[in-house]
């Protein structure tokens, strides 16, 4: 405990030191999600020595966590009781933290299904820019009282704050899981979907991509066994064998199938194609009815659909972000330049949609409230800010 005590002293003693001199701080864990974003600048602030479950109550379905301890660590403790994080946190590697997986904001398959981090986020402990250590929240869901400040910090890549502790809320692991394989073209999938979004089916995960030459529907039920069997009669499909589809998910869910190595994409058993040649891979969220987005320039091997349709990757190159924004825009959405071909591709591009006059302002008066002399990480998601 009292090493625990030191670590955030330093932390904040670090902090107060960086904010006076006005030492930009680049606030890191285990540095996974490195390439995600825009340049990182400043010092580091490894915040992995301030690390440890705090408390863990699986009856009430909630723990709370330094933001320093590896997301790899807190998921074998859940998984020990049978629970899990509902979300499904990608990982980039085996160093990631919680701190990291809240900042970062990024979500698994079954995003569409059970919510998103910030979801699940009931409460937090913040650093500020002056070095002070603030609360927010508690472990419970119903927590009105204020500014839901704590869920803010989710996906805010580090720029408001400094994560310390976060509660999490948890869920049990499901009695029964099954997955589903269909042969049919994009546009089809996206109706099936949400022909299915309407029934009271167990839908939990999905992903359509082009492989050898087929178009294919993979959709994963997860639930009560008597709702899953139900399920598995009612839609038809191949039924895939569970114990063997698993890691293809989990790779579906850390951006390592076939497809994110590639143009050609591979379903989630397929096989590794050509490499990407100069392409970026582009992440582009819209509604989950929005039809097939109208880039006549992008092959249908290069897409990969997720989250019933709410999340689309493709392969093109950076030079078509105007066009690739244009479209998602149009579909009610935003598109992210994920990872880039090559380097200048973010600074030219930019990484995300570029924010409208008011919310940027927003997003102006939050940072100079929690970080007043603009030291956390410094135009990790706008160069101006």
């Amino acid at each position: 405990m009292q090493g625990m005590k030191s670590a955030l002293t330093a932390l904040t003693d670090t902090i107060r030191q960086a904010a006076a001199q006005r030492q930009p701080l680049c606030i890191r864990g285990g540095g996974s999600k490195d390439f995600y974003g825009l340049a990182l600048q400043g010092q580091v602030l490894d915040t992995r020595p301030y690390s440890g479950i705090v408390s863990y109550e699986p009856s009430e379905l909630v723990v709370t966590v330094r933001a320093g301890t590896p997301l790899a660590e807190l998921e074998a403790v859940l998984a020990g009781q049978g629970q899990c994080l509902a979300f499904e946190p990608p990982r980039y590697g085996d160093g990631g933290t919680v701190g990291g997986m809240v900042s970062a904001g990024l979500n698994g398959p079954a995003r569409a299904s059970v919510g998103a981090v910030r979801d699940f986020v009931l409460g937090a402990q913040v650093i500020n820019g002056r070095g002070e250590l603030l609360t927010f929240g508690g472990q419970v869901m119903k927590n009105v009282a204020g500014y839901d400040v704590s869920r803010l910090m989710a996906g805010a890549m580090g720029t408001l704050g400094v994560l310390a502790e976060v509660s999490i809320k948890v869920l049990p692991v499901a009695p029964a899981e099954a997955t589903l394989c269909f042969e049919m073209e994009q546009a089809d999938a996206l109706a099936a979907l949400n022909r299915w979004g309407g029934q009271p089916l167990p839908l939990n995960a999905s992903c359509w991509v082009h492989d050898q030459g087929r178009s294919l529907l993979y959709v994963r039920l997860r639930g009560a066994v008597a709702a899953v069997e139900a399920a598995c009669r009612s839609m038809g499909g191949q039924l895939l064998d569970s114990a063997t589809v698993a890691p293809d998910w989990i790779a579906c869910r850390d951006q390592t199938l076939p497809f994110f190595r590639a143009t050609g994409a591979a379903s989630p058993a397929g096989q590794a194609s050509a490499q990407p040649g100069g392409d970026a891979l582009w992440r582009i969220s819209v509604p989950q009815t929005a039809p097939v987005l109208a880039l006549a320039s992008v092959p249908a091997h290069a897409q990969l659909v997720e989250w019933h349709g709410g999340l689309r990757w493709l392969w093109a190159p950076a030079s078509q972000g105007p066009a690739i924004r244009a479209a998602a825009q149009a579909a009610g959405g935003h598109a992210t330049l994920f990872r880039p071909a090559a380097e200048t591709d973010r600074a030219q591009q930019g990484v995300f949609t570029p924010l409208s006059a008011p919310l940027q302002a927003i997003h102006r008066r939050l940072k100079a409230e929690m970080d007043p002399a603009g030291i956390f990480n410094p135009g990790r998601m706008f160069a101006e800010f």
